[in-house]
């Protein structure tokens, strides 16, 4: 069974990129790598629970299929929204993958 009808949103995912400097260090910056289709949750509290763990903030938690190319550290972007992920993990076998995540908001001038 596939969990893919439940995937209502298509989120962008952003990655970390380093590039040359031209001074001997790096520049990081963001940069778009493919779409994802995204349920968006409010997170339970054992996902508050593993994401303190693991030194992070959980807001909440995003399903996937377990072929999407999410990463920690990557940024999840739709619907005005920007959200950093935290953790991946798959939590019951190869059916979908959970991605702990922080809403980033804007800040306003």
């Amino acid at each position: 069974m596939s969990v893919g009808r439940w995937l209502n949103r298509t989120l962008q995912v952003w990655r970390p990129v380093a590039t040359d400097d031209g001074y001997g260090g790096q520049d990081v910056a963001l940069m778009p790598q493919t779409d994802v289709g995204g349920k968006v949750d409010q997170p339970s509290a054992t996902d508050q629970t593993v994401a303190q763990q693991a030194g992070a903030t959980c807001t909440h938690s995003i399903y996937l299929l377990p072929t999407a190319d999410v990463r920690r550290g990557d940024e999840l972007r739709g619907n005005g929204q920007a959200f950093a992920v935290h953790v991946v993990f798959q939590p019951s076998g190869p059916r979908y993958n959970k991605a702990l995540c922080e809403l980033r908001q804007a800040e306003g001038i």
